[in-house]
């Protein structure tokens, strides 16, 4: 989905090194940038990333495919839940409710202390500068209890410091919101969610296991979907335009 807003693919190796060089020569993969060893072992490296990140979402228009989501809503009356992997807030920068929205793996807008020291979450608004050359942060956030580091309230991989709180409530609004869902039609419109980290894929296909249910699954990859689900092997932006254009001509 953020692919079309002009966001970096981060799948596989190739495409994360393309948006960060640098990592390249290095040697660093994805995997290995989004690692919470870097907020213990150097915590302005770990910025570097994460700080370029969090300068990045900030600026990036969310693209015309989230306000076609929103006017089906609308249009059609109906209920709608995001349940999205991306850590970019970009839903909620489109005009989505807050208290409609789970963040599966977390979010960069928000921070935790490294340690942690304790349960407390609070919103990033730091601003960063990256020199790029060394893709090292300008400074570190500090946890304000504690002192110690902070870092993104994101699950990171080998992650077991992640303070999952803030998504646990919005997995129990979701889970509310498909009880709400009990007896009706339900459509899950599912947009490049891949099987490397399947999270959301697993997801739309428990839904789309009830009855009644359908999935739409855009992805430009890997869009096989079995029967009775639809399946679009295109972008998120191509997609949406798409099912908007037979709605408006139906």
């Amino acid at each position: 989905m953020g692919v079309d807003s002009g966001l970096p693919d981060f799948r596989g190796d190739t495409g994360f090194w393309s948006a960060y060089p640098l990592y390249r020569r290095l040697g660093i993969s994805f995997v290995d940038a989004a690692n919470p060893e870097h907020f213990e072992r150097d915590p302005a490296f770990g910025w570097g990333f994460y700080g370029h990140r969090t300068n990045l979402y900030r600026a990036t228009v969310p693209h015309a495919g989230f306000a076609l989501l929103l006017d089906w809503a609308a249009r059609f009356g109906l209920e709608l839940f995001v349940a999205t992997s991306n850590v970019d807030g970009q839903f909620q920068k489109a005009g989505f409710a807050g208290d409609a929205v789970l963040e599966f793996h977390g979010s960069i807008h928000h921070l935790q202390c490294t340690g942690p020291c304790c349960n407390r979450i609070w919103d990033n608004r730091e601003q960063f500068r990256i020199d790029e050359d060394t893709m090292r942060a300008d400074h570190v956030p500090l946890c304000p209890r504690c002192g110690r580091a902070a870092r993104p309230n994101i699950l990171m991989f080998g992650d077991y410091a992640w303070i999952e709180e803030r998504t646990a409530r919005q997995q129990e609004r979701f889970r509310q919101f498909l009880s709400r869902q009990s007896g009706r039609r339900v459509v899950v419109v599912e947009l490049g969610a891949g099987t490397a980290i399947p999270t959301v894929r697993a997801a739309s296909e428990r839904i789309g296991s009830l009855s009644g249910a359908r999935v739409i699954r855009i992805n430009p990859r890997e869009p096989q979907v079995r029967a009775p689900h639809l399946s679009l092997p295109c972008g998120a932006l191509e997609g949406l335009t798409g099912i908007d254009a037979l709605l408006r001509r139906d």
